[in-house]
């Protein structure tokens, strides 16, 4: 069977198709970790990681925490570049983040799925799915264009993406700390 779409639809259709299947299944990745049955043992360790995380960010001003936000969401991002390799890894963080959301709220005794559909409604959440189902569309992306020997255009687009990504976690780490900052 043919895909008579996909194979008439130009490179950019299709690259914006593959981030969107990306999203899809980078929200069906984290969902995963939120479903997760974990016991109340489990949940306080993830909470006590999470919390000297947040102890971290305490005392610091919303540019510092942004700093600090967006040195960790885009070193993430970075590794979910690399090709093949950059998926195991982005799901593997996608979702540990999800077992995250998990544990925080079996320890707040709330729903783990109405918490995660909830962080949807903050802008930075969208903007680091984005960033992120961009990063591991171009990992299989990229390694499909070397094999069809357009590799130059594509190392180009590549960086282009990466600094595109930059810039979306850039200014969700900036939203992400002027909402958290006033909190800790």
């Amino acid at each position: 069977m043919r895909f008579s779409f996909w194979e008439h639809s130009s490179s950019r259709l299709k690259r914006i198709m593959m981030i969107l299947a990306f999203l899809f299944l980078s929200i069906l990745v984290t969902l995963a970790g939120v479903l997760t049955p974990l016991s109340l043992g489990e949940s306080q360790q993830l909470n006590e990681q999470l919390k000297q995380l947040q102890d971290s960010l305490k005392g610091n001003d919303v540019w510092h925490n942004a700093l600090l936000i967006f040195q960790n969401n885009i070193l993430i991002c970075l590794i979910m570049f690399v090709p093949v390799l950059g998926l195991f890894f982005g799901f593997y963080v996608l979702y540990n983040t999800g077992l995250v959301i998990a544990a925080q709220s079996n320890v707040a005794n709330v729903s783990a799925t109405m918490s995660f559909l909830l962080l949807f409604l903050f802008p930075h959440t969208l903007l680091e799915f984005t960033a992120y189902s961009t990063a591991l569309a171009e990992s299989v992306w990229l390694p499909w264009r070397l094999i069809r020997h357009k590799e130059k255009r594509e190392l180009v687009k590549a960086g282009l993406l990466i600094l595109l990504c930059a810039a979306i976690l850039l200014v969700a780490a900036l939203v992400e700390s002027v909402l958290i900052t006033p909190f800790l």
